[in-house]
């Protein structure tokens, strides 16, 4: 189609727009499109809602005893079983995310001081290898991921996702720009794209997180939120199981 036949068409589709008739075919036109949009939109959210309770509700129950041989191992190495943290979620609604402790009890007191050592060049999230907080007990839970099992009860009640951004804790976001905000816009989850290393979008892709800085972490969660969908999530969690054999997830 030429540019002259564009103009001609757009000037058509105008001019017949200020006739009763054309007004109220593309008054009619707008609203089907906006009823298609939000039908395809909630239909999703349904889904979504519906796959993390059915899921989250089996795991609770099939790995009950699980659970409870490592909170009687968290419990051994003394203070609380749970770590509960304040984490923010969609459009910076703040929650407590739950973890097995795996840190020592004033872990958050000591964390001042380390954030000197803080290996993220970005600044804004924290890490460090061989945090001197971490428990022997929580190493081995973090090295396996089993510290984040806890997080399908905040699933089970609506806080979290299984699969969305990772919720950030208030320090971060107050220094996210405007820009870094975007990643607020779902909620968050217990893996997303950064998790399981997939950076360049590759459908067999897994990585190492650690390698990914938070400008791409930031990246990452807009194109998941941009492009996500049920059939996208059940593939990230299905790559999740191998990142974490392999030490690169979650």
């Amino acid at each position: 189609m030429t540019e002259n036949e564009i103009r001609a068409r757009l000037l058509q589709r105008f001019l017949t727009a200020q006739t009763p008739w054309g007004r109220w075919r593309l008054n009619a036109s707008v609203l089907w499109k906006r009823l298609s949009w939000q039908l395809v939109v909630n239909t999703t959210l349904f889904l979504k809602r519906t796959f993390d309770i059915v899921v989250s509700s089996a795991v609770l129950v099939l790995f009950a005893p699980v659970f409870l041989v490592i909170a009687l191992l968290v419990k051994r190495d003394g203070g609380p079983v749970f770590f509960k943290q304040t984490r923010v979620g969609v459009l910076g609604r703040e929650f407590k995310m739950l973890k097995y402790r795996s840190m020592v009890v004033n872990a958050e007191a000591q964390l001042k001081d380390l954030l000197a050592k803080n290996e993220k060049a970005s600044g804004i999230t924290f890490k460090m290898k061989d945090d001197p907080r971490i428990t022997k007990v929580g190493r081995i839970l973090r090295k396996s991921s089993l510290d984040e099992l806890p997080q399908f009860l905040n699933v089970l009640r609506g806080e979290m996702s299984l699969v969305g951004p990772r919720p950030p804790v208030p320090r971060e976001v107050a220094l996210y720009s405007q820009a870094d905000r975007r990643r607020l816009l779902a909620k968050p989850g217990i893996t997303c794209l950064w998790q399981v290393g997939e950076r360049g979008g590759g459908f067999w892709e897994i990585g190492d997180r650690n390698a990914i800085d938070f400008p791409e972490q930031v990246s990452l969660d807009v194109r998941y939120i941009e492009s996500q969908g049920f059939l996208r999530d059940l593939w990230i969690l299905a790559k999740t199981v191998p990142a974490i054999l392999f030490g690169k997830g979650v």
